[in-house]
């Protein structure tokens, strides 16, 4: 597999850090929404001056996961399910296209890691919880993204992943998390297979359908849960 892989800066290492860092809290609900961010203590946490973690807040404003309010502070966004749902079709409409425009087939080392991924989904669905379901989603949807040679869509793909990825915590219910672990290992064993042939076209339409079926599945967790909360009115 081609590697796209440049040197960088140690601001830019820096700049990537502190912002991975922030993201991924955000969106496993450590940082949950309308949490404020504060610029002095990220800036201590990671020993650095506040400027590059202005730097990381405006992007990740950009992105959609906070926002800035004029004189109040910086706050994690809410989630609209909505909204986000249309960013699933958008979503859909780019993982077909990720297998069309300028695919990066796999090599051996790419295809052992996701064969690990698998094994490690299998082994955590047993006892796992909603948050290691969500860091092994986001491991398997980052690998998909180093398999789009389109930068341009590659950066947008991973984007909107990181905007959605907080429905799946805030939609899910518990008892409805090993189901979602069969679905995810099934998406990945049907990815396994597409890569392990080298078609490329194949993976994205399998991604889409999934993307499709998830996006379904929350939306009717959304709405039974829409239907219990007069009753747990009542009952109290």
């Amino acid at each position: 597999m081609a590697l796209r892989a440049l040197r960088k800066t140690p601001s830019q290492i820096r700049f990537e850090t502190i912002y991975h860092a922030i993201r991924q809290r955000i969106c496993l609900g450590h940082y949950p929404p309308g949490a404020a961010l504060m610029e002095q203590e990220l800036a201590r946490e990671f020993n650095v001056s506040r400027t590059p973690v202005r730097r990381v807040l405006t992007r990740l404003e950009s992105e959609g996961l906070i926002e800035s309010r004029h004189g109040a502070g910086t706050f994690v966004t809410r989630i609209d399910v909505e909204l986000l749902s249309e960013a699933y079709q958008f979503r859909m409409a780019l993982a077909a296209l990720a297998g069309q425009l300028s695919p990066i087939r796999p090599d051996a080392a790419f295809l052992a890691q996701l064969e690990q991924l698998l094994a490690d989904c299998e082994a955590a669905k047993l006892a796992g919880t909603l948050e290691r379901f969500a860091i092994l989603n986001m491991t398997f949807s980052q690998m998909c993204y180093q398999l789009i040679g389109n930068r341009p869509l590659a950066r947008i793909s991973e984007q909107l992943y990181f905007l959605t990825s907080r429905i799946m915590l805030e939609l899910t219910p518990p008892d409805k998390l090993e189901a979602e672990f069969d679905f995810f290992i099934l998406e990945i064993r049907e990815v396994l297979a597409a890569l392990r042939i080298g078609d490329m076209e194949a993976h994205g339409y399998i991604r889409r359908a999934h993307l499709s079926m998830n996006v379904t599945r929350l939306m009717l967790y959304k709405q039974a849960a829409g239907e219990m909360a007069p009753k747990r009115l009542v009952a109290g």
